[in-house]
C-alpha cells in the first residue's frame, strides 16, 4: 500500500538512507530540510516522480499548517543531534528538538501516523549488568538526550504514534557523518593510526543506518500492532564498551593502537546495554553487523574527508 509521507529534516545522515528505501518501497514522499550544511545527499531522489522537496524549517508553523492535511504519515527527523552541537546551540536544540515536535503534534489530525525516532542515551546511565528495556526509567544527561525524550513524551501522549528509541547509528550514508562513535573511531583508525579513550569502559549499543532505515519501512508495514508503543533499535550482539569497540576495529585495522587515558572525562557520559527483544518479537531483526559496518566504513574513508563531513 503506498502512503503520502512528509519527513521533515530528510536531507540529514537518516533521511539520506530513510527516503530512498521509501521511494523504492513506492510511497510519495516529500522532503522538509534546511539544507544547513550544504548537503546534496538526496539529488538522486529528484528523478523519482513521487518524491517532492521543500526547503523550510521544521519550526515554521506556516509552512506545517499549509502541508500537513495531505500526508497520511509524519516522520519528524529534523533535528540538532549530538552533545557537541547541542552544547554550541541550546537555544535552536530545544526550539528544534522538542517545540517543533510539539507545533507538530498540535497541528496534525489524529489520524495521521507519527513514526519518530529518539534516542537511547535517555537511559543515561544504567544499571551495571542490567539490560535497559523500554519500561527502564528515562535519565537523559545531555540536552540533546533531554530534548529528545520530552518530544518523545510529547509524541506518545499525542497517540497513533510509534517511537524508536535508536542505538549508537553507524554506517556509509549520502549525508555522512563522522561524529558518531563506530564512525569516528573508524576513521581515527585508518587515519591517525592511534586513539586515546577517556572512561573507556564505558557501553553502549550500536545499529547500522540501513537497518534504521528498515526500522521505519518495518513500522510503516505493521503500524496498528506496533502504535502507540516505545522501541528500542539496536543489535542485540553489539552492547559494547568503548574499549571493546576499539578492539572490534583493531581486527580489521591491525596497526591501530589504543591508549586509554588514565584521567579526564568523556563529554558524553552515558553508560548502558540495552535490550531489543520488544522490537525482534514484532517481527523486526537487524541484518548488518557491526564487522560488516566497519568494513563499509573503511571503503568510504578512502572517498571522503573528515573536513566536509564533520557535524560540527
Amino acid at each position: 500500500m503506498s502512503f503520502n509521507i512528509l519527513v521533515t529534516g530528510g536531507a540529514g545522515y537518516l533521511g539520506s538512507m530513510l527516503v530512498p528505501s521509501l521511494l523504492a518501497e513506492g510511497h510519495n514522499v516529500t522532503v522538509m530540510d534546511t539544507f544547513i550544511f550544504g548537503q546534496n545527499s538526496l539529488l538522486e531522489c529528484c528523478a523519482h516522480d513521487n518524491f517532492q522537496i521543500i526547503k523550510g524549517d521544521a519550526r515554521d508553523e506556516g509552512i506545517l499548517k499549509s502541508i500537513l492535511p495531505k500526508f497520511d504519515i509524519i516522520i519528524p527527523l529534523a533535528a540538532l543531534v549530538g552533545a557537541p552541537l547541542c552544547s554550541r546551540d541550546a537555544i535552536g536544540t530545544v526550539t528544534t528538538n522538542r517545540d517543533a515536535i510539539e507545533s507538530l503534534t498540535r497541528l496534525a489530525s489524529k489520524e495521521q501516523k507519527i513514526i519518530y525516532p529518539t534516542t537511547n542515551s535517555g537511559y543515561g546511565i544504567g544499571e551495571q549488568g542490567i539490560f535497559c528495556t523500554e519500561k527502564t526509567p528515562l535519565r537523559p544527561i545531555s540536552t540533546y538526550g533531554k530534548t529528545k525524550v520530552e518530544a518523545e513524551e510529547i509524541v506518545l501522549n499525542r497517540g497513533n504514534a510509534i517511537t524508536f528509541r535508536l542505538a549508537t547509528v553507524f554506517g556509509m550514508a549520502p549525508r555522512m557523518r563522522l561524529d558518531l562513535l563506530v564512525n569516528d573511531f573508524t576513521y581515527r583508525a585508518l587515519n591517525d593510526r592511534f586513539i586515546v579513550v577517556f572512561e573507556g569502559h564505558f557501553k553502549r549499543n550500536y545499529i547500522h543506518i540501513r537497518d534504521v532505515a528498515r526500522a521505519f519501512i518495518h513500522a510503516i508495514n505493521n503500524f496498528e500492532r506496533m502504535k502507540n508503543e516505545a522501541y528500542n533499535v539496536g543489535l542485540s550482539d553489539a552492547n559494547l564498551s568503548k574499549l571493546e569497540l576499539c578492539a572490534k576495529i583493531k581486527e580489521h585495522i591491525p596497526n591501530f593502537t589504543i591508549m586509554e587515558a588514565p584521567i579526564g572525562k568523556d563529554p558524553d557520559q552515558r553508560d548502558y546495554i540495552i535490550s531489543n527483544e520488544k522490537i525482534e518479537a514484532t517481527g523486526y531483526k537487524p541484518i548488518h553487523s557491526l564487522d560488516m559496518g566497519i568494513k563499509e566504513l573503511i571503503k568510504g574513508y578512502t572517498i571522503i574527508t573528515n573536513s566536509k563531513y564533520s557535524n560540527v
